[in-house]
């Protein structure tokens, strides 16, 4: 049986747990997940949407990427913590906010993504990837 990993918001209202493989884990540089995270990226596991278990109440805020698409971003209605992010472009999967996981060391990215907007005082790792946008 699959190892169960699980997160949370900061007050613990929403908290949620997942199995399985990870599709991908990348840290995105795009202007959004700049200012969603309050950061230089918004470190990112993509998990199978079937995989996630959900509990408390869910609210969205959507926003047009600058890919094009609906990037809608799940928070807690109490504490406002960022969790989750749902991807129209990628409607099977999931994307989980790494700080908001129980173990965060879970998080090891495969890829830096949309670098192109990355502030200066974010310094990329040199061996993982980077990308201007993302890749194909």
């Amino acid at each position: 049986m699959a190892k169960a990993h699980t997160g949370r918001c900061a007050c613990g209202k929403v908290r949620y747990e997942f199995s399985g493989e990870t599709v991908k884990m990348a840290n995105c540089h795009c202007e959004d997940c700049r200012r969603a995270s309050g950061s230089g990226y918004a470190p990112l596991l993509f998990v199978p949407k079937s995989s996630v278990r959900l509990s408390g109440e869910v609210r969205y805020y959507g926003v047009t990427s600058e890919g094009g698409t609906l990037v809608e971003r799940g928070f807690c209605p109490n504490c406002g913590s960022q969790v989750l992010i749902r991807l129209a472009k990628d409607p099977a999967n999931l994307a989980i906010q790494a700080g908001s996981l129980d173990d965060p060391s879970l998080h090891r990215p495969a890829a830096n993504v949309w670098t192109k907007n990355r502030p200066a005082w974010d310094q990329l790792d040199p061996a993982i990837p980077h990308y201007a946008i993302r890749p194909s």
